[in-house]
């Protein structure tokens, strides 16, 4: 199950809720749930409801909801983000400002969807602000892992702050963090490294990219290559390739399993496991991509919301045995 921000945390406190727990029990089935973005920090939040994971409070609620996951025979791992640029300004009325790469709106450079977050100019990071900022991640990794998370995913795409770097129109540093490819990637690459050292070795490290933002002299395949490899050379385990999120005139060719050939690319070119996203509804459609080597995972959004127990009605669909959770055994008489 592909991250999904539902906006159901308390907004005091971002602490996860009764809600949330039942949210994520229900979509125990599939083999991974990837939860809902997390804010590493009060200086990283952006939507309202989005739950944090930088203090013991919200530890404990996420530790509630692993623990029911795991309950139900299935896995989660703690999706990490810090919005940056697109932060909402309702958490900055004490006078700061959203933290990003350079002092530039993002209206001005990135798609930002109308009615979901507003912006302002932020500030541009200062060195000790990024240092701060990859602590924070290191906080939020050692959280997770306290909190029974069975791995992490990094946010590193669309558009918040990791990708905010990558980003050339919303990073124009001349330090050591702007300019050059190198230079740009160097912040996604010390998350990376950072969070890897703090999870045990059987606690996957995946991270989540946009593999292009569909516009020609952009971010392309070829960039997430380059990048896929560096992370691989790290310790990152999985890619997940979705894409776009940048610019707000990217001419986006969707249709079913769209995404999928970039997760081939980068899987054939690096060696590194990758996952496939988007607009992946059906069962065989799902199969096929993992049986041609196109991917070595698929990830499914809008269609775990509309069915919660779409894993079930797959395995009864291909005729695979699965073992269900002994709740559901009676209405998958097929399948046990």
């Amino acid at each position: 199950m592909a991250p999904l921000t539902r906006g159901r945390a308390n907004n005091s406190g971002h602490v996860p809720n009764d809600l949330m727990r039942e949210y994520y029990e229900q979509r125990a089935t599939a083999g991974l749930i990837i939860s809902e973005g997390t804010w590493v920090s009060e200086d990283g939040q952006g939507w309202l409801g989005a739950p944090g994971i930088y203090n013991r409070e919200q530890g404990a609620g996420w530790k509630a909801i692993t623990d029911a996951v795991h309950a139900k025979g299935g896995r989660i791992f703690a999706q990490l983000w810090h919005q940056g640029a697109v932060s909402h300004p309702s958490f900055f009325h004490d006078g700061r400002l959203p933290l990003a790469p350079s002092a530039i709106d993002p209206m001005q450079t990135v798609h930002v969807a109308s009615g979901t977050t507003m912006t302002v100019t932020p500030r541009e990071m200062t060195r000790a602000d990024i240092r701060q900022a990859i602590a924070d991640y290191r906080n939020a990794a050692q959280i997770a892992k306290d909190a029974g998370f069975d791995g992490v995913q990094l946010q590193a795409g669309f558009v918040y702050l990791i990708q905010q770097f990558v980003h050339e129109p919303m990073n124009r540093r001349t330090d050591e963090y702007g300019g050059s490819f190198e230079n740009r990637i160097r912040l996604t690459l010390e998350v990376a490294k950072t969070v890897r050292a703090i999870l045990p070795d059987k606690n996957p490290l995946f991270v989540r990219i946009s593999s292009t933002d569909w516009k020609e002299n952009g971010w392309t395949l070829d960039d997430s290559v380059k990048l896929a490899e560096h992370l691989r050379g790290i310790g990152v385990d999985l890619i997940d390739c979705s894409s776009a999120g940048l610019v707000p005139d990217a001419k986006i060719a969707l249709g079913p399993a769209y995404q999928a050939p970039f997760a081939e690319r980068i899987r054939q070119e690096t060696g590194i496991l990758t996952g496939a996203v988007g607009l992946i509804t059906d069962a065989d459609q799902a199969n096929r991509i993992i049986g041609s080597g196109q991917a070595d995972i698929v990830l499914l959004a809008r269609q775990m919301l509309r069915d919660p127990y779409w894993p079930l009605h797959a395995a009864q669909e291909l005729k695979v045995h699965v073992e269900p959770p002994v709740q559901y055994q009676r209405a998958f008489p097929d399948v046990e």
